[in-house]
């Protein structure tokens, strides 16, 4: 009586799982860079957006070594991140505040929001008030 091995054939079906549902969550999320700044060198960052099952498009921008705006000449009172999709005008999508921490002197700024509309870049201006409609400050940092 002869008995046929089957662990072979199951661990190569589960290793096809993993990376097919890798593939599947990697392609569902979209990460885009912020470009050197001239007017805050130091600051990189990137955002990452994630369409979920209700087609919404959930952000996460991160920034380190952002400046605080009141060191910015002129002198500015806080940062707005500003989102373009599809066919619209730039949306004010919030206000992001740089701190750092107790154990890192590193400069770290955020901000996670939701939007239905798929973004297609990103960009942070310097402004006086966090409650604008458009745009006035100058771009500090833009996506490509």
């Amino acid at each position: 009586m002869k008995i046929k091995n089957y662990s072979a054939g199951k661990n190569i079906f589960l290793f096809t799982a993993v990376i097919f549902s890798l593939f599947t969550l990697v392609s569902c999320s979209n990460k885009m860079s912020f470009q050197t700044s001239n007017v805050v060198p130091a600051a990189q960052g990137n955002v990452k957006v994630k369409k979920d099952n209700n087609n919404n498009y959930h952000i996460n921008l991160s920034i380190k070594r952002l400046a605080n705006p009141s060191r910015l000449s002129p002198s500015k009172n806080v940062y707005v991140v500003w989102m373009n999709s599809d066919g619209n005008n730039a949306k004010n999508i919030g206000q992001i505040k740089t701190s750092s921490s107790l154990l890192s002197k590193t400069l770290k700024s955020s901000l996670k929001t939701v939007s239905t509309s798929k973004p297609t870049n990103f960009f942070i201006t310097a402004e006086n008030d966090a409650n604008i409609q458009y745009p006035s400050g100058e771009v500090v940092l833009k996506t490509q």
